[in-house]
């Protein structure tokens, strides 16, 4: 581990980190805008921000780190940034799978992948299998991704183990459900992290973040950095956690 990233991280309780992060990165167009240049350049930007924050998550050996990379909505934006976007998609993986790989981490994608090219579905299969037996942070991308449709996608397929007799209605807990879901094996969401100022959920991971603590800040995602992000988790660690309950 660097120097500077084991003087940033040394005086966090590992005890009180969260098991799951998960980050909605916002504003890289706002970041662009502000200084004068195409949203792609914040797109880009932001892919360096990306690759800093995972680093972090791996030296402080998270569980898991999700980050909404491109919702079902992100399609109506205009031709040319989702064509840019599906590019700067495809070259993150071809250029970061490796490192990735040496860091031990396991990725996974979230979300409606078949919409996506085949050359892209080619690049997160390789990359999915070359990682698969890794054992350390697991790092989550929701591309194409809707809360409210992967909740729509599980119960639908649990609808057709109950009609091919598989299972009874009966049968179907909160611990079933969440087997059909695309985060199935890891553990809820306990941070929630927002950049640029922004204050609502996009519709990201509604299930998984139910008891969720949420974090915003008004720095937009290019600007975000490991110090920032320690920040959030700190905060965490001091907050009181009652899942409903009462303190003792």
């Amino acid at each position: 581990m660097a120097g500077a990233d084991y003087d940033l991280i040394a005086g966090l309780d590992r005890a009180k980190l969260p098991r799951h992060v998960a980050i909605i990165m916002d504003g890289n167009g706002r970041w662009a805008s502000f200084h004068g240049l195409l949203r792609s350049a914040g797109h880009s930007a932001g892919v360096k921000t990306l690759k800093k924050i995972l680093t972090t998550a791996v030296n402080l050996n998270l569980e898991a780190l999700t980050v909404y990379a491109f919702s079902t909505e992100n399609w109506k934006r205009p031709h040319a940034e989702v064509d840019f976007l599906m590019h700067l998609f495809s070259d993150y993986l071809e250029r970061e799978k490796a490192e990735m790989h040496e860091k031990n981490v396991r990725l996974r994608f979230l979300g409606r992948l078949e919409a996506f090219s085949d050359g892209i579905r080619n690049q997160i299969r390789d990359a999915t299998e070359l990682m698969k037996n890794n054992t350390g942070v697991k790092f989550n991308i929701a591309a194409n991704y809707g809360g409210q449709d992967e909740i729509v996608r599980a119960a639908q397929k649990l609808a057709k183990k109950v009609a091919a007799g598989e299972i009874s209605p009966e049968d179907i807990s909160a611990e079933i459900f969440e087997s059909e879901l695309d985060t199935a094996g890891q553990p809820p969401v306990d941070l929630v992290i927002r950049t640029s100022g922004e204050y609502r959920v996009s519709n990201f991971l509604l299930w998984q973040s139910a008891y969720a603590e949420f974090w915003f800040t008004d720095t937009t995602w290019p600007e975000f950095t490991p110090e920032e992000f320690v920040k959030a988790l700190k905060d965490f660690g001091q907050r009181d956690r009652k899942f409903g309950a009462l303190n003792k």
